[in-house]
């Protein structure tokens, strides 16, 4: 089979569109007729919106000119093909089935009984998908058995299972665990978590902690306790200092440069700015060791680094500060934080 990808006048969407009216290779193409083909398409296009228009008859005389060359079909003048019909829209198959009767499922115990095979009972026609012209005849039809047997028609067919009945339960006869000896557990109650349990104080602060704080407000510590606390909290401080003195040391340096290119306009700049840009390296070793490594205790995701994701919608955020800043602001005054990434409240404090 010739892919039709090899006809290049054919574009993605309509060898798609032509995939779906029944023509998936140059053969089949080859074999179409061009008004047949061109009517079909526009019909399966209004109905599915593939391509953005549907292609003209001279397109469609092209590409079955195309296909024939292709496939060696050049000497066909015409080739007649079948193209699906929807039968259901005709007037006539659309008054025979609404006089029809209904299908009713045929049970298990009912195939049993006649003795019947899946292979004994005929496929129906989807007539949707019928190529050509079909004759439909309606009439009772009963599959015969395999042993010949013949079954007499009914206009009722009852499948419903017709065994003994369940026997209801004999309540009388039910006894509970007490009047039968069998001991049963005790009542569940809580356990009071200690103080100084490990897993309670990562799951919830201390009643003391947030002794007379309201628990709506910010300052009421939450969340689960975060393992290294300190080192949280210390590239928290970090991160807030290096954003605050990288644009510092580019601008003092800038000025200090300026003034001894230009002295005579930029003699007001003073020398100890000099401290902005020398202690930028300083700085910026304390983030590699302290910001870098500051991570959420569920996700792992790192709290001081820049990233393009989505944020959770709870998350920290200052407009034009992004995420980072306004976390690393919360922790310092509240001693928890809300994780950007999973949401999750993280506390610093017991």
């Amino acid at each position: 089979m010739t892919n039709l990808s090899s006809i290049s006048e054919i574009s993605d969407s309509l060898r798609e569109l032509l995939e779906v009216a029944g023509f998936p290779d140059a053969e089949s193409l080859a074999k179409a007729g061009v008004d047949e083909l061109a009517s079909e398409l526009e019909r399966v296009n209004r109905i599915l919106q593939i391509a953005e228009r549907t292609p003209d008859r001279g397109c469609v005389e092209a590409w079955i000119a195309s296909a024939r060359e292709l496939t060696g079909l050049t000497n066909v003048a015409k080739v007649e093909v079948a193209i699906p019909v929807n039968q259901e829209i005709l007037p006539a198959v659309a008054l025979m089935l609404e006089s029809a009767p209904f299908a009713i499922p045929l049970s298990a115990r009912l195939l049993t009984d006649r003795e019947l095979a899946v292979s004994d009972i005929p496929s129906a026609i989807f007539f949707n998908r019928y190529s050509g012209d079909l004759e439909v005849k309606v009439g009772e039809r009963i599959p015969a058995p395999r042993h010949g047997r013949a079954i007499t028609p009914s206009n009722n067919l009852r499948i419903a299972d017709t065994s003994a009945t369940r026997k209801e339960i004999d309540t009388s006869r039910i006894k509970t665990f007490e009047a039968m000896g069998v001991p049963t557990a005790p009542p569940f109650s809580p356990i009071a978590a200690d103080a100084n349990d490990r897993v309670a104080l990562i799951r919830a602060p201390r009643v003391e902690t947030n002794r007379g704080r309201d628990p709506q407000s910010r300052r009421y510590i939450r969340g689960v306790l975060h393992s290294h606390p300190a080192s949280i909290s210390f590239g928290a401080l970090v991160t807030l200092v290096i954003a605050a003195m990288l644009p510092l040391g580019i601008i003092s340096a800038l000025l200090l440069l300026l003034s001894v290119e230009i002295p005579e306009r930029f003699a007001w700049v003073p020398k100890w700015i000099l401290v902005f840009p020398l202690s930028l390296p300083l700085f910026g070793t304390a983030y590699l060791i302290w910001g870098l490594q500051g991570k959420c205790r569920i996700c792992t995701q790192k709290m001081f680094v820049p990233k393009i994701c989505l944020k959770n919608s709870k998350a920290h955020r200052i407009r034009g500060l992004g995420h980072i800043i306004p976390v690393s602001i919360h922790i310092l005054l509240f001693k928890w934080f809300r994780c950007p990434y999973c949401g999750t409240p993280v506390r610093l404090k017991k």
